[in-house]
């Protein structure tokens, strides 16, 4: 038991502060993932590593928070004390100093966000509703006669289109259709004068337009009524509004959008000088085509004139004459052809009838029979030597062979009373008759002794 002078003894799970930092972000990391947070700017600072650093107030606390590189160059204002934003960060802390702070991820001004959600949100609706499809949206006219401008009339998107319409195209007749532009009065007048523009069917098309602002100031074209009073215009519409980064809900329904109301004037009108230059090309196209036809035509004429002169009854008699004697002489021609082929061919006949004569024939098998006797007799005669010759040769072979050029040399054949010939002495007892071959004759033998 420990007496209270003696001192506590340590726990044994010691923490060090870095370990209690890192446990310590872990638990708001899980707990708060992504947050949004409204509050004012103030003690911004963006130092030459591009991060932004800030913090985040409002009546009753305040906290710190970064933003890094690249998220913070992505930033559509330049942030600054005093301004009301709207934040999504990740909770966490600062282990350097142990301090709580937020990372942000996106920053937006507080109103302007509200409005750009509201924005979206009904894009989307819209969007699947149809009234964005292209298959819907209608040619505008090439050469509009009378074009309604929708927009304020003191504004400068007015003097704008004047201007670019006056300089492109004098002869179109521009109604002006006065309403406000922004302010809670704006869709309201928008919605009405588009619906009166469309019922009249006085224009060939309608520019809804203003000048550039901020996405408040341009919220009056982004209204669902002011976008369904365009879906349902029975005139097409051209969508002017703002800057070429602006885009207002009307942008994606009307016919066609535009990024300025200088370029909706440039587009709803041709341009007279390049279609005076064209006119003039056109003209001289047509000027060579014609001269080009009339030469045609020239030459067609000429040559039916000539097909007529030559069509008169003394050219055509003329002609036959002319072809009569062509003809008269081409068949005395041919005549003559006819008669020396025929005379060669007589000739020709009359040789092969003498070659087929029975005395030419008779005589040319008499001599085919003397070729023939004569080759049958050397025939005969050579198959005759061969004969002597191959008789000769057997008879030397025979001869060498024989027995009897043995007799010759004293020698002699000895047979026994069966005509056998004796080989041994064995075989002839005594008593025994034998007959003895010579080379001449023949002698009667008897065995009397035989040792």
């Amino acid at each position: 038991m420990r007496t209270p002078d003696q001192p506590a003894a340590p726990p044994r799970n010691i923490l060090t502060p870095s370990t209690l930092n890192r446990l310590v972000r872990g638990l708001l990391e899980d707990a708060l993932p992504l947050v949004w947070i409204e509050g004012e700017l103030c003690n911004v600072s963006r130092p030459a590593s591009g991060h932004l650093y800030f913090t985040l107030k409002d009546a009753g606390a305040q906290v710190r928070a970064a933003m890094f590189k690249p998220k913070s160059s992505w930033l559509r204002f330049k942030p600054a004390d005093g301004m009301h934003v709207l934040v999504r960060a990740r909770v966490g802390l600062y282990e350097p100093r142990g301090e709580f702070q937020l990372v942000a991820e996106h920053m937006e001004l507080a109103g302007e966000g509200a409005l750009r959600r509201e924005f979206d949100l009904l894009k989307a609706r819209l969007q699947a509703e149809g009234l964005f499809e292209d298959s819907r949206k209608r040619t505008l006219p090439r050469f509009a006669r009378r074009i309604g401008v929708i927009t304020s009339a003191t504004g400068a998107a007015i003097r704008d289109v004047l201007s670019v319409l006056r300089r492109r195209w004098p002869l179109v007749e521009v109604d002006v259709l006065p309403v406000p532009v922004q302010g809670r009065e704006a869709p309201p007048a928008i919605e009405a004068m588009l619906r009166k523009a469309s019922a009249a069917r006085r224009h060939d098309v309608l520019l809804l337009t203003r000048g550039g602002g901020s996405l408040e100031d341009l919220m009056a074209f982004s209204d669902e009524a002011v976008a369904r009073a365009v879906h349902a215009s029975a005139v097409p519409v051209v969508s002017a509004v703002g800057h070429e980064i602006d885009f207002s809900i009307a942008d994606f329904v009307a016919d066609l959008r535009a990024a300025t109301p200088s370029a909706a004037a440039e587009l709803l009108v041709p341009d007279a000088l390049a279609l005076r230059r064209h006119l003039g090309q056109v003209a001289q196209r047509l000027q060579l085509l014609q001269s080009r036809r009339l030469q045609a035509q020239t030459q067609r004429l000429d040559h039916l004139l000539a097909r007529l002169q030559a069509q008169r009854p003394q050219a055509r008699l003329a002609r036959d004459r002319e072809r009569l004697g062509q003809l008269h002489h081409r068949l005395h021609a041919a005549l003559r052809e006819q008669a020396r082929n025929r005379s060669m061919r007589l000739e020709r006949l009359h040789a092969r009838l003498l070659a087929q004569h029975p005395r030419q024939r008779l005589q040319l098998l008499q001599r085919r029979l003397a070729e023939r006797e004569r080759s049958l007799q050397q025939c005969m005669g050579h198959r005759l030597e061969r004969a002597r010759l191959t008789l000769r040769q057997s008879a030397r072979a025979l001869q060498a062979v024989s027995p009897l050029a043995t007799l010759e040399r004293g020698y002699a054949i000895v047979f026994d009373s069966e005509g056998h010939v004796l080989r041994a002495a064995r075989d002839a007892p005594p008593g025994t008759p034998l007959r003895a071959r010579l080379a001449e004759g023949e002698l009667a033998l008897k065995v009397t002794d035989n040792p």
